[in-house]
C-alpha cells in the first residue's frame, strides 16, 4: 500500500510538470511558427520592392513590342525597298520576328496566359500578311500595304486586344 501511495505522490508531483511542459511546447511551437511566417512576409515584401519595377519594365517592353507589330504601324515604318509582293511580305515577317525574339526574355516578368496572348498577337498579325499577299486584288507591295490597312480599318487589330489584356493584368497588380 506504501508502495501505491510513493507512486502517487510521484505521479502528483510530475503531473503539474508534464501539464507545463506540454503548454511550454505548444506555445513555443505556434510562437515559432508565427515567427517564420513573419519572416517569411517580410522577405516576400522585400522582393516585391525590387522585382515590380522590373515586371512594370517588362510590360512596357512588351507594349512596346505590341505596337511595333501593330498592323497599322508596321506597314507605315516598314516600307517596300521594290514592288516585288513576296520580297516585302518577307521584310514584313522577319521585322515582326525580329521584335518578338528582341523581348523573348520578358516571358520570365509576366503570367503565361499574357505571354501565349503575345505570342497569339504575333502568329497572327503574320497570319494576316500571309492570306493579304495571297488574294487576288494585290499584285505588288504598295497594294499589300493598303489591303492589309483597308483591312483592319474596320477591325480591331490583333495587338491591340493584346494591350488591352496587358493593360488589365497591369491594373490588377495595384
Amino acid at each position: 500500500m506504501e508502495d501505491l501511495t510513493l507512486v502517487v505522490s510521484y505521479f502528483a508531483y510530475l503531473l503539474p510538470a508534464i501539464v507545463v511542459g506540454l503548454v511550454a511546447y505548444f506555445f513555443f511551437k505556434g510562437h515559432t511558427s508565427n515567427e517564420e511566417g513573419r519572416r517569411r512576409y517580410l522577405i516576400q515584401k522585400e522582393a516585391q520592392k525590387s522585382l515590380l519595377p522590373v515586371r512594370l519594365q517588362a510590360y512596357e517592353r512588351l507594349t512596346l513590342l505590341l505596337e511595333r507589330i501593330d498592323p497599322n504601324k508596321i506597314l507605315i515604318r516598314v516600307k517596300p525597298y521594290s514592288d516585288d509582293l513576296q520580297e516585302y511580305e518577307t521584310l514584313l515577317i522577319q521585322n515582326i520576328d525580329k521584335e518578338y525574339e528582341h523581348n523573348l526574355s520578358q516571358q520570365i516578368y509576366v503570367s503565361p496566359e499574357c505571354w501565349n496572348l503575345i505570342t497569339a498577337t504575333k502568329n497572327a498579325t503574320i497570319q494576316v500578311i500571309r492570306q493579304s499577299s495571297m488574294n487576288e486584288k494585290v499584285k505588288n507591295a504598295d497594294k499589300l500595304r493598303a489591303f492589309v490597312l483597308n483591312y483592319f480599318m474596320d477591325e480591331i487589330t490583333p495587338s491591340h486586344k493584346a494591350l488591352m489584356y496587358i493593360k488589365k493584368e497591369v491594373s490588377e497588380m495595384f
